[in-house]
């Protein structure tokens, strides 16, 4: 093992030699290394040459209070100090209950039962997992089939990335995919002549032929993301979540809203499942959000009534015996609690809901720039989709590379960007005042710009 010491260079070479990072380009493993950050404040993180940078994506759709808040580290410490971990099989902690009520308080209708786990992946796993343990307890054990969409996203354990429908996630895993169905991605840029409420009625058809198809028998939830956030901040058409809640209920389907992303303030308030989206899940997960990233923890709001089914005298002797060692870490916990008073004190959410309309406005007057295809939003999550020629509809390698330049760019000018193929994701901190929104649309801007001007001199050059 390295002696370290406190220069960069040393640093910078065991991540090239030692660490082995998520989303690893393997012809790059040991010759390319990754930015080093150091420190972070409010909306910035600084960099180990002391750059200041503004966090557009916050983490990965996190850090929603921001960085260096005394609040969270004081509660960190003092749990720590007074109880670090609890065996969640045999006893429960003072912060797990606390948190669990502080969120049954927070979500729609009857979803009051609180499971913990460690993260978002482990949050929809533990979900579809329930929906096996449900229909097993009920007696009905060939309804098991998955239904999700093509550029959702939800999670990297074996099951949950089989049902994440970004397809550049696939190669080179076995992903397996014999019980997970796929519906059309709801991206209103792809609806072609159709009207909103056209594509909605061909979604919604899609989805009630593939029941008639496999069976409602044998189809035992449908996963959904309000907003699909990793494939590039997709919006479905209005009433989208009702209308597909109304044919699950017709068939006995359990709906999952996936809010790992939008959960914890991101379009303005705890949840968005009902206020923003106009659904009332069976099943909500959660994660990020909720510990403002500071610590990890995730979880999922299970429906009373599903409950019933198979509990008390309908449990058949059952156990849900899946769990987690971090299932309910107190100090984890501790950490949520103390996120949630900041945004309840600080007035977070009713902050999100006021900006949110200047960060749309701020994004949209972008969307005259060469080379920008689409532009979409909600509350603090949004997203500049670029092309090489903005009048197609399929993505080349070219627009790929197109949105990874604009990345590199916006960096060397003091702003991450969360790049996805050929969209530029921006989530900031929920604490990100106008004045910053606009610093952040202005370097994505001269980003765009730069990036653009490279490749005509590019393609001058070569003709």
């Amino acid at each position: 093992m390295a002696e370290f010491n406190t220069e960069t260079e040393t640093l910078a070479e065991a991540v090239r030699t030692n660490l082995f990072a998520p989303a690893q380009e393997m012809s790059t493993l040991g010759r390319k290394g990754l930015p080093m950050l150091k420190g972070g404040e409010g909306i910035y993180v600084i960099d180990s040459e002391g750059r200041r940078l503004i966090d557009g994506p916050a983490g990965m759709w996190c850090t929603q209070i921001g960085y260096g808040r005394r609040e969270i580290a004081d509660a960190l410490a003092d749990q720590s100090m007074h109880l670090s971990y609890n065996s969640p099989w045999y006893t429960s902690n003072s912060p797990a209950a606390k948190l669990a009520a502080r969120i049954a308080e927070m979500t729609p209708g009857d979803l009051t039962r609180i499971f913990f786990t460690t993260g978002g992946s482990t949050a929809v796993d533990t979900a579809l997992r329930f929906t096996e343990f449900y229909n097993n307890i009920l007696g009905r054990p060939q309804k098991k089939k998955i239904v999700v969409r093509m550029d959702g996203y939800h999670g990297s354990t074996s099951l949950t990335a089989a049902c994440s429908g970004r397809t550049g996630n696939w190669p080179n895993f076995d992903v397996a995919q014999d019980r997970i169905n796929f519906l059309s991605s709801p991206n209103v840029r792809l609806a072609g002549n159709r009207t909103e409420a056209e594509f909605l009625d061909d979604l919604v058809a899609e989805f009630e032929t593939l029941i008639e198809e496999k069976g409602a028998d044998t189809i035992a939830a449908f996963l959904a993301e309000p907003l699909l956030a990793s494939g590039g901040v997709i919006i479905p058409p209005t009433g989208y979540h009702a209308r597909f809640k109304a044919v699950c209920e017709a068939n006995d389907i359990i709906y999952i809203s996936d809010e790992v992303v939008t959960g914890f303030g991101r379009c303005g308030e705890w949840f968005a499942s009902e206020k923003v989206f106009g659904v009332v899940p069976d099943i909500i997960t959660f994660a990020k959000g909720v510990t403002s990233g500071y610590v990890p923890l995730g979880g999922l709001a299970i429906s009373e009534k599903l409950l019933d089914r198979v509990s008390g005298e309908n449990a058949k002797g059952g156990s849900f015996t899946n769990g987690y060692t971090y299932s309910g870490h107190p100090v984890s916990c501790a950490a949520a609690l103390a996120n949630i008073e900041v945004i309840e004190r600080d007035g977070i959410l009713a902050h999100v809901n006021e900006v949110s309309v200047h960060f749309a406005a701020a994004l949209k007057a972008l969307e005259d720039l060469p080379g920008v295809a689409d532009i979409r939003s909600k509350g603090l999550v949004g997203c500049v989709e670029c092309m090489v020629d903005p009048g197609r509809s399929e993505v080349t390698d070219a627009d790929k590379a197109l949105g990874l330049r604009i990345d590199e760019i916006c960096f060397s000018l003091g702003l991450i960007v969360r790049p996805i193929g050929n969209m530029c994701v921006l989530s900031p901190p929920l604490i990100i005042t106008r004045q910053e929104i606009d610093s952040m649309c202005e370097i994505l801007r001269e980003g765009i710009l730069r990036a653009g001007e490279e490749k005509g001199a590019a393609q001058r050059s070569a003709a």
